[in-house]
């Protein structure tokens, strides 16, 4: 039986997900070893083989696709341990990066400190060379300056080489014979062109995503291709994708030239999966245009995006790191707003005596300190154990066993500078914990005029039950889905998803202009592109493709642009400039609620090819039918919600549920991969897929 693969590997946990002919999704999972991905990843696909009575050997040799998400190079960005990289640019600007494009979450705080270039201004080089913005050559490119430039850098020890000129979009030209010096000069050494990688109009932009993108590649390079030979060497032969920022998949060849696009490509599949999962619970409401808030939540950090009518929401605006204060990639992503408040977040006193969370996070190594790797931090795993959320007997299934003790021990000192009780104080970690995720789910709901209150939450991660039910109260929400399989989110989204690429233009047209004969030609171009995409991958036996067409358009006078889907291929006449206007004023409505009129300009033209893979058939491995005329619980353990008297809690385990059992809170949901916390205040239900449908009592 062929078999098909899904693998995130995440800052604490790396997720596995196994599916054959019939469907049905099994679920591994294992601590991540950073030091050697592949051990991790073996472990999880350990757990899951055993559910399949076989052994990991086997799996591998019948798999015939692959996919695998990382966040190795996100978190080699975040903690910089990226390549030492050069900047090259245009003479008599230097300070792109130092600049960037303004912007200040807080306009009248002067109290943070200017945030530091992603690559140092000691490392950006002057090259000698100028284009204008019409394309004309105004300086050539001095090639013997540029040749003791790239000589200097690999006396200096340079890993590898960013190139951004101004005007490169308008004529690629300087750039281009750049990169061919950086050949001859610098064998060997890995370079990003920015007019390769991203052709628009804005240099920070631009500038940006060609630093972050030659920076994580000497690094991801060894690693994509460590885990495709330990994979081979397992006995895998089959087709291995990796996941990109665009919620779908690329080839592997194709990430390891881009390894920009495998940045937040763990998170922008769980809106895959939940679109999944989703679209089938609006259905059974009669609300198939329902929107979607994609809350997942792992070790790390909290991820949140969302699906506006089945589609899931697209950006350029994508930051590593806080808005403005961090380092933009400049490429178009699933939107996801990321707070460091995930399992392994670690809770901390401030100067005030206020009890914060995160962003610091314990991750896998020594991570929480109930693991027993010699944590000592107090992180909200410990605090659930506290509370006694987490069964210490049934983590991971009884894989990993739970130190309680040391779990007290860690909130201990918390306690006793707070005054409070131990238990109280665990509860006060969830709760603030609780609050920064409402925040974030605040931030792309309410800041993009969508109603939390009229949404469907569909919740996901290894901690997301538990405290999923007080961060769906305080916003307001009726319903939270919580997949079976949502202990490995988006590693299902990675059984869900297909394989994804964009093409991409700048020209600038207004709508009045009349003509539009030029952008013809630019989707033309974008088209070709897209058509030789399509050729490789109908080689490696794709069949089923879909285009769409977006340009990114705004006002005049603008800055920011809104991105709107082109109903026709092409501008074919008037009645099709008029229904780009249109929808650009309903995209401006729905976002400032003032409707937009006028003549519009549009920037960026974009074409994004989908190879749509073959689903399994079946379901996954929540349709489990219990012998059982109702719910009975397994046992009962004490739990605290927020007093320091505790509750006899009865604990269910997830296999001896099935759809149509209720159960009212306080519970306990144990599942291999998670547990699922039910507040006295609510109740859950499972679906007809055995899905748990959390809701207000």
């Amino acid at each position: 039986m062929p078999f098909r693969i899904a693998v995130d590997a995440g800052g604490t946990f790396t997720d596995v997900v196994v599916s054959g002919d019939d469907g049905r999704l099994v679920l591994g999972k294992s601590p991540t070893t950073r030091d050697r991905i592949f051990e991790g990843l073996s472990a999880g696909l350990e757990m899951a083989a055993e559910q399949l009575g076989l052994v990991v050997r086997t799996i591998l040799e019948q798999c015939d696709l692959f996919v695998y998400a990382t966040t190795h190079a996100t978190n080699a960005m975040l903690t910089g341990h990226v390549a030492k990289t050069a900047f090259l640019t245009t003479a008599g600007f230097p300070d792109t990066l130092v600049l960037r494009q303004g912007g200040k979450q807080s306009a009248y705080d002067f109290t943070q400190r200017y945030p530091d270039p992603y690559i140092p201004r000691r490392f950006t080089f002057e090259i000698d060379e100028r284009i204008d913005a019409e394309g004309g050559v105004v300086t050539p490119l001095d090639e013997e300056a540029a040749r003791a430039t790239l000589t200097g850098l690999g006396e200096r020890g340079f890993e590898a080489v960013a190139v951004s000129f101004l005007n490169a979009v308008a004529n690629p030209a300087h750039e281009q014979a750049m990169g061919r010096l950086i050949e001859e000069v610098l064998p060997g050494v890995p370079y990003t062109l920015s007019c390769a990688l991203n052709p628009i109009v804005g240099e920070y932009a631009r500038s940006s995503s060609a630093a972050i993108d030659a920076s994580v590649k000497p690094l991801m390079q060894r690693h994509l291709r460590d885990v495709r030979a330990d994979l081979h060497a397992a006995g895998f032969a089959g087709e291995l994708l990796g996941a990109s920022s665009f919620g779908g998949t690329m080839g592997i060849e194709d990430l390891v030239e881009r390894p920009v696009y495998t940045l937040k490509s763990g998170p922008s599949l769980a809106p895959v999966a939940a679109l999944e999962y989703g679209s089938t619970q609006n259905a059974e409401v009669q609300n198939p245009g329902r929107d979607i808030v994609v809350a997942d939540t792992g070790g790390t950090s909290f991820d949140v995006s969302l699906l506006r009518a089945g589609r899931i929401k697209f950006t350029r605006d994508t930051w590593l790191g806080p808005k403005y204060t961090g380092h933009l990639t400049g490429l178009s992503s699933v939107d996801i707003r990321s707070v460091g408040a995930g399992g392994g977040s670690i809770a901390w006193i401030d100067a005030g005596g206020l009890l914060r969370v995160g962003p610091q996070s314990a991750g896998s190594e020594p991570g929480p300190a109930c693991y027993g790797r010699g944590g000592t931090l107090p992180t909200v795993t410990d605090a659930a154990v506290v509370l006694g959320y987490i069964d210490p007997e049934f983590f991971l299934g009884g894989r990993m066993k739970i130190d309680v003790e040391a779990a007290r021990r860690a909130l201990t000192p918390l306690a006793a500078e707070l005054g409070q009780s131990l238990e109280r104080t665990a509860y006060g970690v969830i709760t603030v914990a609780s609050e920064r995720m409402v925040l974030a789910v605040q931030d792309i709901t309410v800041s993009e005029g969508v109603d939390p209150r009229e949404s469907l939450i569909v919740a996901g991660g290894g901690a997301a039950g538990l405290n999923i039910g007080p961060i769906a109260r305080e916003l307001g929400c009726g319903q939270v889905l919580i997949p079976r399989t949502s202990g490995a989110f988006s590693a299902c989204g990675g059984q869900f998803s297909d394989v994804v690429q964009e093409a991409w233009r700048t020209h600038e047209f207004l709508s009045t202009d009349g003509s539009t004969d030029a952008v013809n030609a630019v989707l033309d171009d974008i088209d070709a592109e897209l058509d030789a995409v399509a050729h490789r991958l109908r080689q490696r036996g794709f069949t089923d493709f879909a285009r769409t067409y977006l340009v990114e358009a705004r006002y005049p006078g603008q800055f920011w642009e809104l991105e709107v889907e082109l109903d026709s291929p092409r501008l074919k006449d008037e009645a099709d400039v008029a229904a780009l206007r249109r929808a650009v004023g309903v995209a401006h409505e729905r976002v400032f609620a003032v409707a937009g009129q006028g003549d519009v300009e549009c920037l960026v033209w974009r074409g994004r090819l989908t190879a749509r893979v073959e689903r399994q058939s079946g379901g996954d491995s929540a349709a489990v039918v219990s012998t059982r005329p109702g719910p009975v619980p397994d046992r009962t353990r004490a739990g605290y919600f927020g007093d320091d008297r505790p509750l006899d809690v009865p604990v269910f385990l997830g296999d001896g549920l099935a759809p149509g059992h209720r159960i009212e809170g306080p519970a306990l949901i144990l599942e291999p991969t998670t547990t699922i916390v039910v507040y006295p205040d609510m109740f859950v239900e499972l679906t007809a897929q055995g899905h748990y449908l959390m809701q207000l009592a």
